[in-house]
């Protein structure tokens, strides 16, 4: 077993066998972003002779992808635990051309009136530009066309409504490959095919988290369907009129709470265990209390909890949690050392991509507080050079070493994940730095390095978001920043990489 100083000659010798497998055929688990950008990147290699992309939605688009669908009732209070089954598909109506068909649906994070926290010309991918015709934040329906369009030449590619539901590894005498196991949701069929590499690309909102708070079992037994989760939240109707607790103060929490407010009794009460000095506002709608500490039966105050102050509140008529997601891969239940454990990280992984024990799978998508698309294309340029042989990994002990030390750095928890405060612009430099280390060569497809105008922008985002909020219905003819009195005026912002 590693040390922390040595490694053992049949490890070394098992993971440079690996290394040394030709890596044709790779399976992609996700049409979403993540998933697409990879392919694109695989192909641009030109050294695979297959990719499959399997993707148990009827279209792509990832999480960006809205349903109506919202059964809160799959959802257990509290929810604490990662290690859930693969959901299963409701079927609904296709809004397409055919009307008469059907197709499977899954409950997203996506919501009614969501627009991207973005600006477009930060979270478009690097070669389309076209997302720039749009509101300078754009709305989910906007995004997906994008998305969709964006998919067009890897289409093909795309095994869509089918589902993998195990991946394991099978090894032999020319090293490891992995055997992935799909079922085609319409017909039932299951399928197995052997595969040299996969890259998990299925994203990480799948599994809500709900804490354990004091009391929450027996009040959500009392008083049924007042609690839920923002991954259930669709559109701000239900409100109407009631008296509502909205629990987190992220983007999507502050989204939702101001959405919500629109209908419901003012206050809403909006609950944070932290503050976000740039995040934070000062509406007369909204009173802002720290984190749940306790809730009460019935005996001692109709639908009431206390906060970690010592406030109560009573006669509460809805709570949503917007309080994230675990991860979660059912899938990959056979790996080991495992990559699900806590489900606050996925652990094993050397630069939030690659499984350490066996580097022929790896993992786009995992960090957080990211501009996740062009996050996510330096995530997958690595990845297709490493395994097209253009790039080394480093050895086995220096890629622990790494995650360790990530671990002493920020916490074996969800913070491993975190690349706020333009982290995340260095990371996806350092991504770009390491794969143009691979010898140049014609038809090479490298994202593009942020700029220190990049960094000015990400900088004084909430600034720039809430200018564009307090347009109104105007905002939506709003396409960049010095229309809303922004401009870069050349700060050096070299610190901020």
């Amino acid at each position: 077993m590693y040390d922390g100083t040595t490694i053992s000659m049949v490890e070394l010798q098992s993971f440079e066998l690996e290394m040394r497998h030709d890596i044709r055929k790779v399976a992609i688990v996700g049409a979403g972003p993540a998933g697409i950008a990879t392919a694109k990147h695989l192909r641009a290699e030109r050294h695979c002779e297959l990719i499959d992309i399997f993707e148990q939605q009827a279209t792509t688009g990832g999480v960006w992808n809205y349903s109506t669908y919202a059964p809160s009732d799959e959802l257990s209070i509290p929810q604490t635990n990662p290690h859930q089954p693969l959901r299963e598909p409701q079927w609904q109506r296709s809004t397409g051309p055919d009307v008469t068909a059907s197709n499977p649906a899954f409950a997203t994070p996506m919501y009614d009136r969501l627009e991207s926290n973005l600006p477009h010309f930060l979270m478009k991918h690097p070669d389309d530009d076209s997302l720039e015709g749009q509101p300078l934040f754009a709305g989910r329906e906007s995004v997906l066309e994008y998305l969709n369009r964006y998919a067009d030449d890897v289409r093909r590619l795309i095994k869509f409504q089918t589902q993998v539901y195990d991946i394991r590894k099978k090894s032999d005498v020319d090293g490891d490959t992995w055997l992935v196991c799909t079922r085609d949701l319409r017909s039932s069929k299951v399928s197995e095919r052997l595969y040299d590499a996969v890259v998990v690309a299925s994203g990480k909102h799948s599994v809500p988290l709900l804490p354990d708070v004091p009391g929450i079992r027996a009040w959500d037994t009392e008083y049924p369907g007042i609690i839920t989760h923002s991954m259930y939240y669709r559109k701000p109707d239900s409100f109407k009129d009631k008296k509502v607790l909205v629990v987190g103060n992220s983007y999507s929490g502050l989204d939702i709470a101001n959405q919500i407010s629109t209908v419901s009794r003012h206050p809403v009460w909006n609950s944070e265990r932290s503050k976000k000095p740039d995040l934070e506002s000062s509406e007369s709608w909204k009173k802002v209390v720290p984190e749940v500490a306790e809730f009460f039966s019935s005996s001692e105050a109709p639908r009431a909890l206390r906060f970690a102050d010592g406030q109560v509140v009573s006669e509460v008529d809805a709570i949503v949690f917007c309080t994230g997601y675990y991860y979660s891969f059912p899938f990959l239940s056979s790996l080991q050392p495992p990559v699900i454990v806590s489900g606050e990280r996925a652990e094993n992984l050397y630069q939030h991509i690659f499984y350490i024990d066996h580097p022929s799978i790896a993992f786009v998508g995992m960090p957080f507080k990211v501009i996740p698309f062009r996050t996510w294309e330096g995530q997958a340029a690595v990845i297709a050079r490493v395994w097209s042989g253009r790039l080394d990994l480093p050895r086995k002990q220096e890629m622990r070493a790494w995650e360790s030390g990530r671990i002493a750095d920020r916490g074996a928890d969800r913070k491993f994940h975190d690349l706020g405060k333009l982290e995340d612009f260095r990371y996806h430099n350092d991504l770009v730095d390491w794969a143009q280390q691979a010898m140049p060569r014609e038809g090479d497809r490298t994202p593009p390095k942020w700029s220190e105008r990049d960094a000015w922008v990400r900088k004084n985002m909430a600034a720039i978001k809430k200018a564009f909020t307090d347009k109104g219905d105007a905002r939506h003819l709003v396409r960049s920043i010095e229309e809303l009195g922004f401009e870069f005026q050349g700060e050096d912002m070299t610190k901020a990489f």
